[in-house]
């Protein structure tokens, strides 16, 4: 087995979902290692579908109170896969600087924007996540480039822009004050219960919705 997919094992053990591998190249970001060493590849983990959530519900994380919960969950789970392979764990929330993890996910699998600004996936459409990354000093075995279509090039409803009970998402604009005012209102309890319901208008992956559970919890992190 190579390191990569002992790699790849070891992160789906703990829970977590591979998002896909690239090489670093000479404009990307100097991410150096505990030994100072340049990091040569990095590794996107995440959640893709619902069936990831229950991992981290029944972690110490989800049941101590404390703020944060998946976030810091995260970081022990990829922290511990990245000691294992002598890399460091990288995450959306180190900054500033931010690190690209939109630019990195579209390197690193066949991921597309939608109109809503989430990556859409031709098989799980917006029901996945990001949750961190692995940088190595391993080199990526070679690979195909990632090509594809976007499923939402031939999306002739586009129901994500006419479905928002405020009007919020708008082609090429999100108005995330008018958006955060109605999820915390009465009005809005069906999008802060059930998630958001332009998300939920997407006919792509509809069968990879998140469980109430879960769309809440991120909606309730959302409206905080």
């Amino acid at each position: 087995m190579s390191r990569f997919e002992a790699l790849r094992v070891a992160a789906e053990a703990a829970g977590l979902a591979w998002r896909g591998a690239f090489g670093v190249e000479t404009q990307d970001p100097d991410i150096r290692l505990a030994d100072r060493s340049a990091a040569r590849t990095i590794v996107l983990l995440g959640f893709a579908g619902a069936g990831h959530w229950a991992t981290f519900t029944a972690s110490p994380e989800a049941a101590d109170g404390h703020p944060h919960a998946l976030d810091r969950w995260s970081r022990r789970t990829i922290d511990g896969v990245a000691e294992l392979f002598g890399g460091r764990g990288l995450y959306p929330s180190d900054g500033p600087p931010w690190l690209p993890f939109q630019q990195w996910a579209r390197r690193a699998e066949g991921v597309f924007p939608s109109p809503l600004g989430i990556l859409i996936h031709p098989t799980w459409g917006l029901w996945h996540a990001y949750r961190g990354a692995i940088a190595v000093a391993d080199v990526l075995p070679a690979a195909a480039p990632v090509r594809g279509v976007s499923p939402c090039d031939t999306c002739r409803d586009r129901p994500c822009l006419s479905t928002c009970p405020v009007g919020a998402i708008t082609p090429g604009r999100y108005d995330v004050v008018a958006c955060r005012k109605h999820v915390s209102s009465d009005a809005g309890r069906d999008c802060l219960e059930q998630g958001c319901r332009a998300r939920r208008a997407c006919p792509v992956g509809a069968e990879h919705r998140y469980e109430p559970r879960e769309a809440e919890f991120h909606m309730r992190a959302f409206v905080r």
